[in-house]
């Protein structure tokens, strides 16, 4: 299987790089001065599952796509994303299967308008990586896996095929039968991480630490209750490991957008947070409103100081 990474970045390197290392037909879209570091020196995944050390990964640029690819993976961040479908335009044919990590949903409209329904997957990961300056990337830990489904559910030649691509690369590679629903809940968990640990400007572990126990569990009940209302409830077992998660004391995790905000960087707060808000409907979510005008203000002082 032709398969094409959108970017080489902390998401695309690490599973990319695995792919790659694997001997599957991978190449990374990336931009020149990324195509240029990744010449020079290689790309290289540091992890507690292994290392991998890809010393001539293959490149392109967007004005040198030549499709049709069998597999696009597609890991931009959702404020990129009409530059992304921009570029991966030319590799998508009429066999083509669009996998998108991206998180939220909102991003499934504009890939099925562009693209047509019948070439976009479903897809997400669970990962914790950091992009270092010297262009390799580091996993943080547990864990490691790539979800993608047929989005009308059950399984078909396809995904079969797209699993077999997947499987033995070193990651958890997992074929669903439900991936709406791996998505929704995933999409519950990062709302509530993200909400809580940008809010605070803390880690899970601190905030518990600090009595905000009552706040991390009001805003997971928000959030599941969008996603209830949507026809996607949490699972009892996904909804018990979520809080479980959140909740535990010591623990050291944040989520990305905090790492985001600090580095000064910009945020996915419209696409993870924003279209939560979106589809509440006359629920009452004020701790989630709290969270995305803090996100929202962060953006809003960003643009001023970074114009």
């Amino acid at each position: 299987m032709k398969i094409l990474v959108l970017g080489a970045g902390a998401v695309g390197g690490y599973f990319g790089g695995r792919l790659a290392s694997a001997g599957r037909d991978v190449t990374f879209l990336v931009r020149p001065p990324r195509a240029a570091l990744l010449a020079e020196n290689g790309l290289h995944v540091r992890s507690a599952y292994g290392d991998v050390d890809v010393p001539a990964p293959s490149t392109v640029t967007a004005d040198a796509v030549e499709g049709p690819y069998d597999l696009v993976i597609l890991s931009a961040k959702g404020y990129d994303l009409d530059s992304a479908t921009d570029a991966i335009a030319p590799a998508v044919g009429p066999g083509t299967a669009v996998l998108p990590l991206l998180n939220g949903m909102r991003h499934l409209d504009l890939l099925e308008a562009r693209f047509g329904a019948g070439s976009v997957l479903g897809g997400m990961c669970l990962i914790s990586t950091v992009l270092r300056p010297d262009g390799s990337v580091d996993h943080l830990g547990e864990p490691h896996s790539l979800v993608h489904g047929e989005r009308a559910g059950g399984r078909s030649a396809r995904s079969a095929a797209v699993q077999e691509a997947l499987a033995g690369a070193g990651f958890d590679a997992v074929e669903s039968d439900d991936v709406l629903q791996d998505m929704w809940e995933k999409w519950v968990f990062l709302a509530t991480a993200a909400g809580t640990t940008a809010l605070m400007r803390a880690a899970i572990g601190d905030v518990v630490a600090a009595g905000g126990t009552p706040l991390i569990e009001r805003l997971l009940d928000e959030v599941a209750g969008i996603a209830e209302e949507q026809g996607r409830a949490p699972r009892p077992p996904a909804l018990a490991q979520i809080h479980g998660t959140l909740t535990q004391a010591g623990s050291p995790m944040t989520a990305s957008m905090l790492r985001d905000m600090e580095s000064g960087a910009r945020i996915e707060a419209d696409h993870v947070l924003g279209d939560l808000l979106a589809r509440a409907g006359d629920r009452p979510v004020d701790v989630l409103r709290t969270v995305f005008v803090a996100a929202k203000s962060y953006e809003a002082r960003r643009t001023r100081e970074r114009p």
